[in-house]
């Protein structure tokens, strides 16, 4: 006879429910059942491991003891794995069905994902697709765990050892604005910069490759205003506060404000960066992952998109 645990996956559901909302109501609300019946439940799920998993104080929230944290990070791939077998149950023979998680590192979400929300979507209407923007540095563990199944993200400082495929590269190109003396130049030296203010894109890995590419040729660039958003890069640099370094190019040639700019290669050539799409590595991906690496590996990325 199969041994069956005490406690039941509706109960680990409520306990993740609860580290991801970080409070009772909060997640009783997303689960559509009572503050009450959920605390129960959470007080029975204690009882059954035989330890406290969360610590409850009125108006603090909730929060994970050491043991919830280990029980929760179990509890995500037995989820996961519980919603990929009803998926599969309910799925008409050769109909993709279920969800996926996409990752998505921020300045790629115009790129990439548009395509994917409307012509994947639109090919596979019953595949549910949930998008996390996330840099590099957080998504560490979130392959490995299931957590998020396929993530879009430049090729450099990937945590772990995925799988990968190249899906595109870019080199790097300097934005200036279009009033700047250096706008009317073919291309442009990063020597011709680095005495200038620098509005530097301040997310890894994209201020890792950006300082990467000056320390290559002995050099130290100034720089005067650090941002972790593209727009506000876009935004500065046709203020004339400064030069950029970006890797994606938008085919709107002006910034939020309407300022316009001026795209530069950089000379010598840089290095393309490639954009890669990553899964796990040890675990296959179900079919509809699957067919969702294979459409963006057939996807001839052109222009502002590659």
């Amino acid at each position: 006879m199969v041994p069956v645990p005490d406690f039941t996956l509706r109960q680990l559901a409520y306990l993740v429910a609860v580290a991801d909302a970080g409070t009772i109501s909060a997640a009783a609300r997303e689960l559509h059942v009572s503050p009450s019946a959920l605390s129960d439940a959470l007080s029975e799920l204690d009882r059954l491991l035989g330890t406290p998993l969360t610590l409850r104080r009125r108006a603090h929230g909730a929060t994970l003891t050491s043991a919830g944290a280990h029980v929760v990070g179990r509890a995500r791939p037995l989820l996961a794995a519980a919603r990929e077998l009803a998926a599969e149950l309910r799925g008409v023979p050769g109909e993709l069905v279920g969800p996926i998680t996409i990752g998505c590192y921020p300045t790629l979400v115009p790129t990439v994902l548009p395509t994917l929300l409307h012509d994947f979507a639109a090919a596979h209407p019953r595949v549910e697709l949930h998008l996390l923007e996330v840099t590099h540095d957080r998504l560490a563990g979130r392959i490995e765990s299931g957590e998020v199944d396929v993530a879009f993200v430049y090729e450099t400082l990937v945590p772990g050892c995925p799988r990968r495929e190249r899906l595109f590269a870019l080199p790097a190109h300097v934005l200036l604005s279009a009033e700047d003396p250096l706008a009317g130049a073919g291309a442009v030296r990063l020597e011709d910069l680095v005495e200038r203010d620098l509005i530097l894109l301040d997310a890894p890995p994209s201020s890792e490759h950006t300082l990467s590419m000056f320390a290559a040729r002995g050099l130290t660039p100034r720089v005067r205003h650090r941002t972790g958003s593209y727009e506000a890069v876009r935004t500065l640099v046709g203020r004339g506060l400064g030069y950029g370094v970006l890797v994606q190019r938008p085919a709107n040639s002006r910034s939020y404000e309407g300022y316009p700019l001026a795209v530069k290669e950089i000379e010598p050539p840089v290095e393309p960066v490639g954009i890669d799409v990553i899964w796990s590595a040890s675990v296959d991906p179900p079919e509809r992952v699957r067919a969702l690496i294979e459409f963006a590996h057939s996807i001839r990325w052109t222009g502002g998109a590659a």
